[in-house]
Protein backbone atom coordinates (compact mmCIF):
# COMPACT_ATOMS: atom_id res chain seq x y z
CA UNK A 1 0.00 0.00 0.00
CA UNK A 2 1.28 3.30 -0.90
CA UNK A 3 1.67 5.90 1.53
CA UNK A 4 2.38 9.75 1.14
CA UNK A 5 2.90 12.54 3.79
CA UNK A 6 0.41 15.08 4.22
CA UNK A 7 2.77 18.09 2.66
CA UNK A 8 3.80 15.80 -0.66
CA UNK A 9 -0.89 15.18 -0.94
CA UNK A 10 -1.37 18.42 -0.47
CA UNK A 11 0.41 19.48 -3.23
CA UNK A 12 -0.39 16.64 -5.48
CA UNK A 13 -3.96 16.08 -4.19
CA UNK A 14 -5.63 15.91 -7.51
CA UNK A 15 -3.47 13.57 -8.76
CA UNK A 16 -3.30 11.44 -5.93
CA UNK A 17 -7.23 10.87 -5.83
CA UNK A 18 -7.55 10.17 -9.28
CA UNK A 19 -4.46 7.60 -9.47
CA UNK A 20 -6.65 6.04 -6.41
CA UNK A 21 -9.90 6.32 -8.51
CA UNK A 22 -8.31 4.48 -11.28
CA UNK A 23 -6.19 1.64 -9.85
CA UNK A 24 -8.48 0.88 -6.99
CA UNK A 25 -6.00 0.50 -4.44
CA UNK A 26 -5.48 2.77 -1.11
CA UNK A 27 -3.17 5.77 -0.19
CA UNK A 28 -2.22 6.30 3.95
CA UNK A 29 -1.53 9.83 4.55
CA UNK A 30 1.55 10.24 6.94
CA UNK A 31 2.06 13.38 9.00
CA UNK A 32 5.45 12.97 10.33
CA UNK A 33 5.84 9.14 9.78
CA UNK A 34 2.45 8.54 11.85
CA UNK A 35 -0.69 7.34 9.21
CA UNK A 36 -3.19 10.31 10.00
CA UNK A 37 -6.00 8.98 6.92
CA UNK A 38 -6.53 6.66 4.52
CA UNK A 39 -7.80 7.52 0.61
CA UNK A 40 -9.72 4.66 -0.66
CA UNK A 41 -11.66 4.24 -3.74
CA UNK A 42 -15.24 4.68 -4.03
CA UNK A 43 -17.60 1.47 -4.22
CA UNK A 44 -21.18 1.60 -4.60
CA UNK A 45 -22.87 -0.36 -1.54
CA UNK A 46 -25.83 -2.04 -4.04
CA UNK A 47 -25.99 -3.26 -7.33
CA UNK A 48 -27.78 -1.55 -9.26
CA UNK A 49 -30.78 -4.10 -10.97
CA UNK A 50 -32.75 -3.10 -13.55
CA UNK A 51 -37.27 -3.55 -12.99
CA UNK A 52 -37.18 -5.45 -16.26
CA UNK A 53 -38.94 -8.98 -15.55
CA UNK A 54 -39.56 -7.64 -11.93
CA UNK A 55 -43.54 -7.34 -12.41
CA UNK A 56 -45.92 -10.54 -12.48
CA UNK A 57 -48.76 -10.09 -14.63
CA UNK A 58 -51.83 -11.13 -12.62
CA UNK A 59 -54.58 -10.68 -15.68
CA UNK A 60 -56.09 -7.97 -17.11
CA UNK A 61 -55.41 -4.36 -16.30
CA UNK A 62 -57.39 -2.63 -18.60
CA UNK A 63 -61.28 -4.05 -18.42
CA UNK A 64 -63.68 -2.43 -15.34
CA UNK A 65 -63.54 -2.94 -11.95
CA UNK A 66 -67.09 -4.28 -10.90
CA UNK A 67 -68.53 -4.04 -7.66
CA UNK A 68 -67.72 -8.10 -6.76
CA UNK A 69 -63.87 -7.39 -6.89
CA UNK A 70 -63.51 -4.47 -4.42
CA UNK A 71 -63.41 -5.54 -0.85
CA UNK A 72 -64.56 -2.91 1.46
CA UNK A 73 -64.17 -2.69 5.44
CA UNK A 74 -68.09 -1.81 6.04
Amino acid sequence: MQSLSVSKFKATCLAVVEGVAKSKKPVIITKRGKPIAELIPYEEAYEQVPLKDTVAFMGDIISPVTAEDWETLL
